[in-house]
């Protein structure tokens, strides 16, 4: 992020016309792919109408591993260079992660089911993105275990960073072993497998989706902003009237 948005006051200002330009776009971007999707994508040869639960699994399990990976660049800049918004932002993408990757794992979920004949499977792909999920509640659950913002960030960004080992393992799980998924179809060396017909609605849905992402991130900043100055005055506050008292 530009370092004149590193003040918070600025920052605040920037996101403040940025959401509802961000929130619109993606609302539109993402209809607009849907409508693509139901109206002109064809139903899968062998799967059916159950295909299209590709255009909501697909752009979740992406955003997935896209929060995960701003909040491990966020991580980064709390313990390296102590970015003042850096924790902020790492607390504030994780639920909206998880939100993802439990969106991934739901619709997988209904989408393997008339596909292999199972709601779950021990698969390379579904076990790793389930202990991303996982990952991402620890992370949670670490965020709200100090009461210090300071140290629950800290703490936070080594657990992610850790954590961050697992993002090339859900990627590359179809690759590395044997999997009930199929190897990449849109983002390949080769170039995307997918039929365009399939791949625009898809990649319209992937981008309003992200925009609507980027826009409850930067919603979610600001209230984490806010709440932590809320925090600071009623520390003051407390301070001067024990102070007054002492007198």
């Amino acid at each position: 992020m530009n370092l004149a948005f590193a003040n918070p006051g600025r920052f605040l200002a920037f996101i403040r016309i940025a959401i509802p330009w961000l929130g619109a776009s993606g609302a539109v971007i993402a209809i607009i792919g849907f409508y693509a999707a139901f109206a002109f994508a064809p139903a899968d040869y062998q799967q059916g109408e159950t295909v299209r639960i590709m255009y909501i699994h697909v752009p979740s399990a992406w955003l997935s591993m896209a929060c995960y990976g701003i909040m491990a660049l966020s991580s980064i800049g709390t313990l390296v260079w102590r970015h003042p918004l850096a924790d902020v932002s790492a607390k504030a993408i994780a639920p909206i992660g998880a939100a993802f990757t439990f969106l991934c794992l739901l619709t997988g979920s209904l989408w393997g089911k008339p596909m292999w004949g199972a709601w779950w499977v021990w698969d390379a792909r579904l076990t790793s993105v389930l202990i991303l999920f996982l990952i991402y509640c620890g992370i949670l659950a670490l965020w709200n275990a100090f009461e210090d913002p300071a140290r629950a960030g800290r703490s936070a960004a080594v657990m992610t960073l850790v954590g961050a080992i697992n993002l090339p393992i859900v990627k590359f799980s179809v690759d590395w072993w044997n999997t009930l998924h199929q190897p990449a179809s849109v983002f390949r060396m080769g170039g995307p497998t997918i039929d365009r017909s399939m791949l625009w609605p898809l990649l319209l849905v992937a981008l309003g989706m992200t925009f609507l992402m980027v826009g409850l991130h930067f919603a979610a900043m600001r209230n984490e902003i806010l709440r932590r100055r809320v925090r600071t005055l009623g520390i003051i506050a407390a301070n001067t009237e024990m102070k007054g008292m002492a007198e």
